[in-house]
């Protein structure tokens, strides 16, 4: 492990094309292409997308000095008179703001995902898993697309807890609506070349259509609860109830769309994901499963678990660190430069477009043994990377993921309730990621759901 102070210089990306640059490629593969640029070039690389340079860090000092250090002079890539990437979608929410906007939202927010809150939630997370389990029931032995039903249970988990109301009604919906504008923000950074979005084009028609929907529905739960006056005690309460600390003031209805979608659209997909590569990844890996399992029956012997039993299952919080360690569900964190800086010698003009990449960080080899093997192992006994910034999986500094409680819960007690019954095996050839906003299995994966004889539940 290095001890000495690293030296950085600018390595630019070759093979650009006029106008274009690398825009192709980058299109085509986005994740390979930059994880292939860092094995080649380094850890601090530029290159082009049509006319904007962007600039490419794979080093946890260099994640340290943008996203801890220097993290009021890296701000969110947003221009409110131009929105573009998630900004369409998710407006000026806690993901997408900066300046004061976002230091205020942070103020009001933060409080509502503390940690002592859990307890509470987790109770529902484990209610709306065994309702999703239950309906696995009539497709035992049966091969499902294990990422499909872990993004509809998210996707129950995060209304149930935030609106204390099921989408069922609306699940195909709310999934179609979030597949094309998720997809549009996430083209509209790759492609700057874009039209735009007042063109009647037919995709931004469907992207107007979808956006009217998800607003009709976020208003429309905001008008009902003003309405009943009935109190929950859900997300939705908090966030209606809560005050900035120093105004005493609170959110407005634009203010609190934005953050209800923000935490109803990453809420979802970023554990969603999650869940998929752990399952993947223990289905690849049978001696971790084989121990997984052991650790879920002989702790929780047949019952549902709760918040408390996670301080007794430290494998299974081992294989959800791991499984974000290789995929982690934001592999790049976009910043711009507020104003002109440095960062480790590297000169950056304002307005520079800097990828902090998640991915690369998490398996480079000069801070993680094995860095490209599933060990479970190295999350016990307190152990933790050689680099404070080496791992990455809910961001760092001011702006590091607010809901990293409600994930830390969800993740590992959602695997805990499924494995309790069932036996996941893979059901297909290969699998491979996808840099889709968050990072998800290009085309799903398939998985034999497999019932599981449940230990007997002891009385003494």
């Amino acid at each position: 492990m290095p001890n000495s102070v690293p030296t950085f210089t600018f390595v630019d990306v070759p093979g650009g094309m006029p106008l274009l640059g690398h825009l192709g490629t980058f299109k085509k593969r986005p994740l390979e292409t930059m994880s292939t640029w860092w094995h080649r070039h380094g850890d601090a690389l530029r290159f082009r997308l049509g006319p904007k340079t962007l600039h490419l860090f794979s080093h946890p000092d260099l994640a340290e000095e943008v996203l801890v250090q220097q993290a009021d002079r890296f701000v969110k890539v947003y221009d409110p008179r131009r929105p573009a990437g998630l900004a369409l979608v998710l407006g000026n929410g806690l993901v997408t703001s900066s300046g004061e906007i976002w230091k205020r939202h942070r103020r009001i927010i933060q409080p509502i995902f503390h940690r002592s809150r859990m307890a509470a939630m987790a109770d529902r997370m484990v209610q709306v898993g065994e309702q999703r389990i239950a309906d696995w029931g009539d497709h035992e032995g049966e091969s499902l697309d294990i990422a499909a039903e872990m993004r509809q249970l998210a996707l129950e988990v995060i209304s149930q807890t935030m609106f204390t109301t099921s989408t069922a009604q609306h699940i195909d919906q709310i999934n179609h609506a979030l597949r094309v504008s998720l997809k549009y923000a996430f083209d509209s950074f790759q492609n700057p070349l874009r039209l735009p979005g007042w063109v009647p084009t037919p995709r931004n028609r469907e992207f107007r259509s979808v956006m009217q929907f998800m607003d009709g529905l976020i208003y429309g739960l905001l008008a009902e609860r003003r309405q009943s006056g009935v109190q929950h005690g859900d997300l939705l309460d908090l966030l209606l109830q809560a005050r900035d600390e120093e105004t005493g003031v609170g959110l407005t209805d634009q203010e609190l769309r934005d953050e209800a979608l923000t935490i109803f659209a990453a809420g979802h997909g970023t554990t969603a994901n999650a869940l998929a590569w752990t399952w993947y990844l223990l289905a690849t890996h049978p001696e971790a499963k084989a121990r997984f399992h052991e650790e879920v029956d002989r702790v929780l012997q047949g019952k549902a678990p709760n918040v408390d039993d996670l301080q007794h299952l430290p494998y299974t919080r081992a294989i959800f660190n791991e499984s974000l360690r290789l995929y982690p569900s934001a592999p790049v964190l976009q910043r711009k430069a507020a104003t002109s800086t440095t960062v480790h010698g590297l000169p950056l003009h304002a307005g520079a477009f800097i990828m902090v990449s998640t991915y690369n960080l998490h398996r480079h080899p000069a801070f993680w043994p094995n860095p490209e093997q599933f060990l479970p192992e190295r999350w016990l006994d307190g152990e933790r990377p050689a680099a404070r910034y080496a791992y990455l999986p809910f961001g760092a500094g001011p702006r590091a993921c607010v809901g990293i409680h409600f994930a830390s819960v969800e993740g590992p007690l959602l695997l805990a309730l499924i494995a309790r019954r069932y036996n996941l095996q893979l059901d297909q050839k290969t699998v491979e990621p996808e840099f889709f906003v968050t990072l998800r299995p290009r085309g799903g994966i398939r998985m034999l759901l497999q019932p599981r004889q449940a230990p007997v539940v002891s009385v003494a």
